[in-house]
C-alpha cells in the first residue's frame, strides 16, 4: 500500500476474481439499488446460482429489515473468509483504470483507495472529501453491522472530480493501449459492458498524480470559484454509495478510539476505503433524478389537500394528459420555478410551488413528505431511480402516491457544496439504475 499523503489517496493492495471465473455472474449491482424491486435481486440469485459471485459477499438493501437479517450477515462474514481461503482471488497493488458503458456512452474511472481522515460527512464539512447530500444518520448503523469484523470490502462507492481540463483520469484513458487489460465482459441484464486496466506504466501514473497534485492547488482552487484564499479545497466530492463511506468512516473512528496514535494506524485498512473516481465532466456521466414514492397513504384522495395546506396554499396543482407530458412540465420549466410532478391512483399532475422553501425542488416537497410520513400517513418512503420505475411501482397498490422530479444540472454540483453544504438528501443519481456501480474489485480489511 502505497500512501500519497497530500493528495487523499492511496495505492492499495487490490483483490481481483481468478482467472476462469464467470464475471458475468461475479459481478453484481450495488447493494442500494432496486431496494422496492425484490424481484430483481430474486432474478440476480436464480441467475448467480452456485457460482462465485460478489452477491454472497454484499447485502442487498431490500433485504434490510428482512427477518433473517442475522443469518445474512453471518453467511457473507462466512462466505468471505471461503472464498479469501478458496483461491478465489488474486492480489496486485496499484492503480485500475475502469472503462463503464452506459446510455451515454462509456463512463471512464479510476480505482483507488482514499484517506478516511479527509473525509467528513456533516452538511457543513470543509474536508477534502465531503458528502454531496445529506446522510441520513439512522442508515448507519445497521451497515456497520455488516462491515465490521468483515474480512473483505467491495466498492460501489463512486467519487466525482470537477476536472474540465482533464488532468486526472486523462493520462490513464490516453495510454489506455500500453496497459495490460484485467477484465472485459458484458454485465448480466443487458447492464452494458465493464472494463478494467492495470495502471503499470510509471510514466503513467506519475501523470495521474501530477494532474491530481494541479487540482489540489489551493490557489487555484480559489481562482477557478473565485473564493477567498483561506477558503478549505473541496478534492473530492461523493457522488454514489455516500452512507457506505459514512459507515467505513464510522468504523475507522471507533477503531481509533483503541489507538489514539494515529501514526501507529497509517497503515491500517480501516483507515481506508476502495472508490472509483469519476471526471464531473465525462460525457457518458449524466446527472439523474431520484424520485420518491409513498406506500399505502392512508387517505391518497385527501394528499393534495394537505400539500396545499401545508405550503399555505402556494400551489399550482394542474392534471396532465400523459406520463410523457407530465415530464416535460416538470423538466422543461423556468430557470427560476420549482415543478415536481404527482403520480396517484387520482390521475397525473405537475405541482408548482409558487413560493419555495428551498432552493431545489427535492428540497422544497422534501419538507412535507418528510411531515406527512412522519405523521404516520404512509406505510413506507423510498427513494426511486429511474422513471420506469416509479410509474410501475405506483401501478403496485392502489394507494401509492409517485412524486416525479427534475434532475440536477451536475455543473452547479461543486460550487453549491463549497458554498451551501451538503445538499438534500437523495437529490439526484449519477446515471439510471442499471448504470450504477457493480462489484468486481475487492481489498482485505483484516490480516487474515
Amino acid at each position: 500500500m502505497k500512501i500519497f499523503d497530500n493528495r487523499a489517496v492511496v495505492k492499495a493492495d487490490i483483490l481481483l476474481p481468478a482467472e476462469g471465473l464467470d464475471l458475468a455472474r461475479w459481478s453484481v449491482i450495488a447493494c442500494d439499488q432496486y431496494t422496492s424491486e425484490p424481484e430483481y435481486w430474486e432474478r440476480v440469485a436464480a441467475f448467480v446460482g452456485a457460482a462465485p459471485s460478489t452477491y454472497y459477499l454484499i447485502y442487498p438493501e431490500v433485504y434490510l429489515n428482512a427477518p433473517d437479517k442475522e443469518t445474512r450477515i453471518r453467511n457473507i462474514k462466512s462466505k468471505m473468509r471461503e472464498y479469501l481461503s478458496g483461491g478465489i482471488f488474486k492480489e496486485m497493488e496499484g492503480i485500475i483504470y475502469v472503462e463503464r458503458e452506459t446510455a451515454h456512452g462509456w463512463r471512464k474511472g479510476l480505482l483507488l483507495a482514499v484517506d478516511l481522515e479527509k473525509y467528513d460527512y456533516r452538511p457543513q464539512a470543509q474536508s477534502l472529501i465531503r458528502a454531496t447530500e445529506g446522510t441520513i444518520l439512522e442508515r448507519i448503523p445497521p451497515r456497520v453491522q455488516i462491515r465490521e469484523g468483515a474480512d473483505l470490502e467491495l466498492p460501489h462507492i463512486m467519487m466525482l472530480v470537477d476536472d474540465p481540463a482533464n488532468l486526472f483520469i486523462g493520462p490513464a484513458s490516453d495510454h489506455r493501449s500500453d496497459l495490460p487489460c484485467l477484465y472485459d465482459f458484458d454485465l448480466m441484464f443487458d447492464s452494458g459492458r465493464l472494463r478494467g486496466y492495470f495502471v503499470n506504466q510509471p510514466k503513467v501514473e506519475e501523470k495521474i498524480l501530477a494532474g491530481l497534485g494541479q487540482l489540489a492547488d489551493q490557489k487555484r482552487f480559489c481562482q477557478r470559484y473565485n473564493l477567498p484564499p483561506e477558503t478549505p479545497l473541496l478534492l473530492f466530492a461523493v457522488g454514489d454509495g455516500n452512507h457506505s463511506l459514512a459507515t467505513a468512516k464510522t468504523i475507522w473512528e471507533k477503531t481509533k478510539v483503541t489507538c489514539p496514535n494515529l501514526e501507529e494506524l497509517k497503515n491500517s485498512p480501516l483507515r481506508y476505503a476502495l472508490v472509483e473516481i469519476v471526471n464531473l465532466h465525462d460525457e457518458a456521466l449524466v446527472f439523474e433524478p431520484i424520485h420518491r414514492i409513498l406506500f399505502e397513504v392512508k387517505d391518497s384522495p385527501a394528499f393534495e389537500q394537505e400539500l396545499q395546506v401545508f405550503f399555505h396554499q402556494q400551489v399550482e396543482i394542474r392534471p396532465q394528459p400523459s406520463y410523457e407530458e407530465l415530464k416535460k412540465a416538470v423538466n422543461n420549466k423556468g430557470k427560476s420555478e420549482q415543478v415536481a410532478g404527482l403520480l396517484s391512483n387520482q390521475g397525473l399532475k405537475s405541482i408548482k410551488f409558487l413560493k419555495p422553501s428551498t432552493n431545489l425542488t427535492v428540497g422544497t416537497i422534501q419538507t412535507f413528505l418528510d411531515k406527512f410520513f412522519s405523521d404516520r400517513k404512509a406505510q413506507g418512503l423510498d427513494y426511486v431511480h429511474g422513471d420506469d420505475s416509479l410509474l410501475q411501482l405506483v401501478k403496485k397498490g392502489k394507494n401509492n402516491v409517485g412524486i416525479y422530479l427534475p434532475a440536477l444540472d451536475k455543473n452547479e454540483l461543486f460550487p453549491t457544496v463549497i458554498l451551501d453544504g451538503a445538499l438534500p438528501r437523495k437529490t439526484f443519481s449519477m446515471g439510471e439504475a442499471w448504470e450504477k456501480r457493480f462489484y468486481l474489485e475487492g481489498r482485505k480489511l483484516t490480516s487474515r
